[in-house]
């Protein structure tokens, strides 16, 4: 088949897919697409990317610091959208707001640190667009349709990147492959911009189709349209053929941690006893922490693709702990990598711009009062999460097997950055839902598409 060919045949499947998952019954607004192309830039390439290709392997500190003007323009009128959204939903949105104190405090945190950044202009541009992810997440819990809507924000974005990719690497090589600046192998990336990007499109989107699937099987209801559940159940599989292709291991094994979660959720004895639920949350991230960081030699590592180091992570982490910054307060909101400090750790790892761990990130970008502060910011989410278990348990399940994922992905990755797809699904999931919008959400009709 020729690539024309091939991109016709792509184009239609992509189309048949949205008119698969279409339900005329669904309350969902249509400002949902907001939220949609923000996350869908945000897990695979920006419009610069897009407009030019992937671009370089090797990131200039230079372009790092000052990003892309037309990559702003776009972020920014998103961010227009998305406020003017929640300004005529203010209500309900000040219900929000007031439900989330403690998140707001970090955030307002955040904002402080810029004053004591290296790069005070380049670290607020980056702080307004993590304020940017908070903005899309509250116009889908904003939805008049919420569970609707989380369905739909899971899909939309899955329906056309997840096939786009599978293209890319079959037949677009140039845009679909992409040379690793570590070991020069070839890797496939799909739309994203690296190997881990592309797991990331296959972990997100496949769980939201798995827990869509999981969902409708379970309610046993009659009549469900079949539409969505062909939909979905290709878009499964191709995001299993996907992590085989690209070989993201340590996606594969967050993607099997949350459908075990969402699974064991549902069951009665994991449910309705919190006691067990700690255990089982607990006992999961103990093992997965003893295993890649307390004690390598375990196996644990091999089993995700990793060598007892993490590829050289741990020796990475010492190093960078040992560079000065201020213990309490950081060098500012994501600016450790915009200072001196980068030239000189470039001297040891080249072009690196992460800690490859989002709590040293944090730490490194907010001291230890920012880290204090996200440590509550997860006990937070945690008891919000188990609260929705009980009042919406199909949303909950979801809910926890994302948190956990969270969690675990920044082990060895920094997820909690602005424009991150974890970070906005870590939002998504931690935000409290205020008790007037929960009984709401009891009386509203769910719907039954995605």
């Amino acid at each position: 088949m020729s690539s024309i060919i091939a991109t016709v045949v792509c184009g239609l499947f992509i189309l048949t897919l949205f008119l698969l998952e279409h339900d005329r019954k669904s309350r969902v607004s249509s400002a949902l697409w907001i939220p949609v192309v923000w996350l869908s830039l945000s897990t695979s390439r920006s419009v610069s990317q897009w407009l030019g290709g992937v671009g370089p392997s090797v990131v200039s500190l230079d372009n790092y610091v000052e990003g892309n003007p037309l990559d702003a323009q776009v972020f920014a009128g998103l961010l227009a959208a998305g406020l003017v959204v929640l300004l005529a939903r203010r209500r309900l949105t000040r219900s929000f707001l007031h439900a989330n104190a403690l998140l707001l405090v970090f955030f307002l945190y955040c904002a402080i640190s810029v004053l004591w950044s290296d790069y005070p202009l380049v670290a607020f541009k980056r702080w307004t667009k993590a304020v940017g992810d908070l903005v899309m997440v509250l116009v889908i819990l904003t939805d008049p349709d919420t569970t609707p809507a989380i369905k739909r924000l899971l899909a939309r974005p899955g329906f056309v990147l997840i096939p786009l990719s599978i293209l890319f690497i079959r037949y677009y090589q140039d845009l679909g492959w992409h040379y690793s600046i570590w070991t020069g192998e070839a890797e496939h990336v799909g739309v994203a911009t690296q190997k881990n990007g592309l797991g990331n499109i296959c972990l997100i989107f496949g769980l939201g189709s798995f827990w869509y699937l999981f969902e409708a099987f379970r309610s046993g209801e009659r009549g469900r349209p079949a539409g969505p559940l062909i939909a979905h159940g290709a878009i499964l599989a191709m995001a299993f053929w996907l992590f085989w292709e690209a070989h993201s291991a340590t996606s594969f094994i967050c993607f099997l941690i949350g459908g075990c979660l969402i699974t064991a959720a549902s069951l009665r004895t994991v449910a309705q006893k919190p006691v067990v639920l700690h255990l089982l949350v607990g006992s999961l991230l103990f093992v997965v922490l003893y295993g890649l960081i307390l004690n390598p030699g375990v196996g644990l590592t091999e089993m995700v693709g990793r060598d007892p180091t993490l590829t050289g992570r741990t020796e990475m982490w010492a190093k960078l702990l040992d560079v000065k910054v201020d213990s309490w307060f950081g060098a500012g909101y994501e600016s450790f990598w915009t200072g001196p400090r980068a030239a000189e750790i470039s001297k040891y790892y080249g072009h690196l711009h992460q800690a490859h761990n989002g709590y040293i990130e944090v730490f490194l970008d907010l001291g230890g009062v920012g880290i204090g502060l996200l440590g509550l910011v997860l006990a937070w989410g945690y008891r919000n999460i188990v609260g929705a278990l009980r009042w919406d348990p199909e949303t909950g399940r979801l809910k926890l097997a994302f948190f956990v994922i969270v969690m675990v992905y920044n082990l060895t990755e920094h997820g909690f950055r602005e424009l991150h797809p974890m970070w906005i699904v870590f939002l998504l999931v931690i935000i409290n839902i205020p008790k007037n919008r929960s009984r709401e959400d009891r009386v509203w009709p769910k719907g039954s598409g995605p």
